[in-house]
């Protein structure tokens, strides 16, 4: 690369060729880009505009010049935040103004300026005589409209309790009150607004919504209410069972405050209904008298979302949507309750041209039996007292992007999360984008350290004025990539599809019966025949090289001279070649050990022999089981239980990009920094002084058929440094929910004799049913792999294996995961002692000896079969 700052167009591209390829933008904007970049010229204000949408909660991107022609504009858009994930919460706290920045862009400080009116309305008033006054004054409005009796009454935030209830009397005052909504109050006792509501003869709808009484009473309430008031068809937005004509009539806008109907309607009020919208209310049992061609014969729209109508069959609903001729355009759940399939629902209503916002024709030409486009937006959700950096927290997994630094020698371990400058980040998604944004480095001294990370926006399509400039969020994933599962990140996508896909899993997984493979006794293996000369072992780590000092052994440095290689390296076809190793020499992995090693391969290995055991916490292959993801973590959150998870990366050691989250959109946006598993994290595990910890378990195999596996007496245990805590700033802390400390943090050694007794003391547990409950467990995981992977078995193999686990706060194991060739510095630079055979020492010096001696003599010192 060039040393000097780069002057010339010609230099820019050539120090730049690999980077405007991988960005996409077409070379006839290269120049265009140069000149911006080396000007430094920011001009995206002069063509765009930024405007507040979904009530100041989303922000979208508006052209405001007269027309741009596609791929006639390159545009610079700056990063406003830069970080590594693990810093994002401390950067928040310490740089001035980030957080109010990144607040106002993600549009989560928009209560922050709330007015003393405001404020007043959220306290339910200031006191009982403001709020008479209020109330006299919706009663004086609502008398005013029409014929001067009141129908509909809103009262709403006022501050009424159970007392002010009583006093106002209003069933006496309003006898032909049709709607009342008294929601936001402070009504508390059940049986006072059972006994005002049950006074209104001829109520249509009531509505309660957020007032404390809500949050104490079960379902009792409601048909109190409804065995009282008959005419009820509407409570709480909810339609009861005897909803009807006025119901429907007020989702279609024939019904509301300014024209509340009558008690007694004139016959057939829906005729000209055109349009109706029954989403999310509750609805079990969709037939009835009022909803039928007859009562809307005009009917053209129907949207049916959200309602479960498992009182209906799906010929049956298929029968009387038949019936409606004008109906073109259909909203429902798919999977739901017209079936699983968006096609076969289509060819039973053949007069749709529309289903769920998408062409009809467009559905049957590809065959998407799923379809859902008409996705609403997933916003910010935060409480009032919530600090902004919080906030942007959670928020930021809505616009943040990544990219991952590289140079000739290797690439980063971790990404680069970025943020968008306001413009950019106003780019909303479309299925069909008029923009395309990349990320883009630009090296002004030709070095990757003078890098300045920019991104830059230009047209796909001729763009308008007053139209909005959108991008593709998922550019270039495909649904064979799992596209429209991770539009959930962005969108509430249908919950039904994904719980029914989850169950599906669960089903898949419980037909698995607990597989045993058929274990031959075997004879006392014979140790390996060196021909009566010391058995010859190349390595490349240094531990073996020192610490392997038995006179069996002598430590080679050419592979070919070997009986037994012993590496850190996968050795696969290539690599024997290149080494000349051949196949009379033994090796220290098997065949296939990946069912064990990686981490999506052993969570499947797992689940084909065993099923769900309770050893093994719930775990999902992200890049195949997103949907079953997303569906187990809908059903929990339904049910309210915890939905607390750990990302790992698929063949990453030392917890490298890994993440813990409750997050389901931050869950889905870290598969952009690379394929991984998500797994139930263990939000209750068993604590050391108040600290997590795992245990790091050494397993020698010397045979897979038959099973011939023993357990080390060397164990040991890896502390986290601080007090286990699951508050929300705490996950973002390496030190209180990880414990392997080697590498980064503070290492806390701790002797495992010491730790065992200290551990029994404080919870009052004997270690040996721990440990043999930890025995049959491994012993379940290596069996999981002979029988599910039998191409594992090779007479030539002999391995060791790290098998972490932890204890969750019933002392059951878990398994974390298991890893070939593991770090054993530990083991060789702390003696011990062998917990379970009396306090025997054991010297750091002779592990390897003890190991090399079970494995190739058939010794069973210092080691326990399983």
């Amino acid at each position: 690369m060039a040393a000097d700052k780069i002057e010339n167009f010609e230099d820019f591209v050539k120090v730049h060729a690999l980077l405007l390829q991988a960005s996409g933008l077409p070379p006839s904007l290269h120049r265009q880009l140069f000149q911006k970049l080396y000007s430094e010229t920011f001009d995206s204000g002069d063509f765009f505009q930024v405007q507040p949408c979904e009530n100041g909660r989303q922000r979208r991107l508006v052209l405001t010049s007269e027309f741009m022609e596609k791929e006639s504009h390159v545009f610079l858009i700056d990063h406003a935040w830069t970080f590594r994930l693990s810093d994002a919460p401390k950067q928040l706290q310490e740089v001035p103004g980030l957080a109010e920045r990144m607040a106002s862009l993600m549009c989560v400080d928009i209560d922050m300026d709330s007015n003393s009116e405001e404020t007043d309305a959220v306290n339910g008033g200031s006191d009982e005589k403001d709020t008479k006054l209020d109330v006299g004054r919706e009663i004086s409005e609502a008398e005013e409209k029409g014929d001067g009796i009141v129908r509909w009454l809103e009262l709403d935030e006022l501050g009424i309790d159970d007392d002010m209830l009583l006093s106002f009397d209003l069933s006496s005052k309003f006898p032909s009150l049709l709607a009342l909504s008294l929601c936001g109050n402070k009504l508390e006792n059940v049986e006072i607004v059972i006994q005002e509501i049950i006074k209104f003869k001829h109520l249509r709808a009531l509505w309660l919504n957020d007032n404390p009484l809500l949050q104490n009473c079960d379902g009792h309430m409601a048909e109190r209410i409804l065995q009282g008031s008959p005419s009820l068809e509407i409570y709480n937005s909810c339609f009861t069972r005897n909803f009807g004509e006025w119901a429907l009539g007020f989702c279609a806008d024939v019904y509301g405050k300014e024209n509340p109907g009558y008690i007694h309607q004139n016959d057939h009020p829906l005729q000209s209904v055109t349009s109706l919208d029954l989403s999310n209310r509750c609805i079990h049992n969709l037939i009835s008298k009022a909803f039928s061609p007859v009562e809307m014969p005009s009917l053209s729209y129907l949207n049916l979302r959200g309602n479960p109508l498992e009182q209906n069959s799906v010929s049956d609903l298929l029968k009387i949507l038949k019936g409606f001729a004008c109906l073109n355009a259909l909203e429902v759940d798919i999977p739901g309750p017209l079936g699983e399939s968006a096609v076969e629902i289509l060819e039973s209503l053949p007069s749709l041209s529309q289903l769920n916002g998408v062409n009809a024709s467009k559905i049957l030409e590809t065959g998407k039996h799923v379809i859902d486009s008409m996705l609403q937006p997933r916003l910010p959700e935060w409480s009032p007292e919530e600090p902004l950096s919080d906030r942007v927290l959670s928020a930021m997994w809505l616009y943040l992007m990544t990219y991952r630094l590289a140079d000739e020698e290797k690439i980063d371990e971790t990404s680069v999360c970025y943020v968008m400058d306001e413009l950019g980040s106003a780019l909303r998604h479309s299925d069909e984008p008029s923009f395309r944004v990349s990320p883009f480095l630009y090296m002004p001294e030709g070095k990757l350290a003078s890098a300045v990370s920019f991104s830059i926006l230009w047209p796909t399509q001729n763009v308008q004025k007053g139209d909005e400039c959108t991008r593709d969020f998922l550019f270039g994933i495909g649904e064979d990539k799992q596209r429209s599962a991770r539009l959930t990140a962005w969108f509430h996508t249908p919950q039904n599809y994904f719980i029914h896909e989850y169950e599906k899993h669960c089903q898949k997984l419980q037909s698995k019966c607990c597989l045993s493979p058929s274990i031959k006794p075997s004879a006392d293996r014979c140790s390996i025949s060196s021909g009566g000369h010391a058995l010859r072992v190349y390595t490349d780590i240094p531990q073996v090289e020192e610490f392997l000092t038995r006179p069996e052994f002598l430590i080679t440095t050419d592979p070919k001279d070997a009986d037994i290689i012993w590496t850190s390296m996968q050795i696969d076809e290539d690599t024997r070649k290149a080494a000349g190793i051949t196949d009379q020499q033994y090796i220290n992995q098997f065949p296939f050990e990946a069912c064990l090693v990686m981490k999506h391969h052993l969570a499947e290995t797992v689940q084909k022999a065993h099923g769900s055991p309770e050893w093994f916490q719930p775990t999902y292959n992200l890049e195949t089981h997103l949907p079953q993801l997303i569906g187990d973590y809908y059903v929990r959150k339904r049910d309210g239980l915890d939905n607390l998870w750990i990302l790992k990366p698929w063949n990453m050691a030392r917890t490298i990009d890994t993440t813990v989250t409750s997050d389901l959109s931050a869950i889905i946006r870290l598969m952009e920094t690379g394929p991984k598993i998500c797994q139930k994290y263990i939000e209750h595990p068993a604590l050391f002084q108040g600290r997590k910890f795992d245990l790091r378990y050494i397993v020698l195999v010397r045979s897979m058929k038959p099973l011939e596996i023993f357990l080390a007496d060397v164990f040991w245990v890896r502390l986290a440094n601080n007090a286990y805590t699951l508050d929300k700033q705490s996950l973002f802390e390496y030190e209180t929910h990880f414990t392997v400390m080697n590498y980064r943090g503070r290492l806390n050694h701790m002797h495992t004799p010491e730790f065992v007794r200290q551990f029994e003391q404080e919870h009052q547990v004997k270690w040996l049913n721990i440990h043999e409950r930890i025995k049959t467990m491994i012993r379940s995981v290596f069996e999981s792999a002979a029988v599910v992977h039998p191409e594992m078995h090779s007479p030539m193999s002999r391995a060791m294996y790290g098998l972490d686990v932890m204890l969750d706060c019933s002392f059951q194991p878990k398994l974390l995961e298991v890893t070939y060739c593991p770090d054993c510095t530990r083991a060789c630079k702390y003696d011990t002692e062998a917990i379970f055979r009396g306090g025997e020492p054991l010297r750091a010096q002779d592990f390897f000896n003890h190991v090399f001696g079970c494995l190739f003599l058939n010794e069973t010192a210092y080691v326990t079969k399983l």
